[in-house]
């Protein structure tokens, strides 16, 4: 699959059989992260695999976090604890930002946005469903904590992936002339 047809047709899924996903393959995503650009070669990058029991830790955090808001529906509590459940493997992607004085804190989170997009096209293209998820409690205090960041790092998002259990429908975006305008 070349780069053109991976960005047309990656879609987000969190449709996911309960298979586990190889090691090896993980790595390659892990690997296609690493390549984004990041100005100053500041790499701000930091992932957190989560896999079987390991998943468990992230749904009590998404639970307390919960509780912490005023949540007290229990119900509603456990189906906050089952939601790193959804796939076989999570991995959680922060920026810790550079101290380097050059680097502009706003690049550094850049560099990670690129990184995650390049984790989720190498899964798309190794044969994986995979869905970025976030949220108000992604980027709470108790996340950071969870993850050992420091007080300037922050939890970008969570990249659930997966085998497939369906296939997705074709996606559809703006013509990009609706959104360009050349100055010549």
């Amino acid at each position: 699959m070349d780069v053109i047809e991976a960005i047309r047709t990656r879609r987000s899924s969190g449709l996911v059989l309960d298979k586990e996903v190889e090691e090896h393959v993980i790595e390659q995503i892990l690997e296609a992260g690493t390549w984004a650009p990041s100005h100053h070669q500041t790499e701000p990058w930091r992932f957190f695999v989560l896999q079987g029991e390991g998943r468990k830790g992230l749904g009590n955090v998404l639970q307390n976090i919960a509780k912490k808001n005023g949540e007290t529906d229990e119900a509603k509590l456990e189906k906050v604890l089952a939601k790193p459940l959804r796939a076989p493997v999570i991995i959680a992607v922060a920026v810790e930002p550079s101290d380097n004085p050059k680097a502009v804190n706003i690049e550094e989170y850049g560099a990670v946005f690129s990184c995650i997009q390049n984790m989720l096209l190498a899964a798309h293209s190794l044969g994986l469903a995979g869905i970025w998820r976030t949220g108000k409690p992604t980027y709470d205090p108790m996340m950071r904590e969870f993850f050992g960041l420091s007080e300037k790092g922050e939890v970008l998002g969570f990249l659930y992936f997966g085998y497939p259990s369906r296939s997705v429908p074709d996606g559809k975006r703006k013509p990009f002339e609706e959104v360009t305008k050349w100055i010549r």
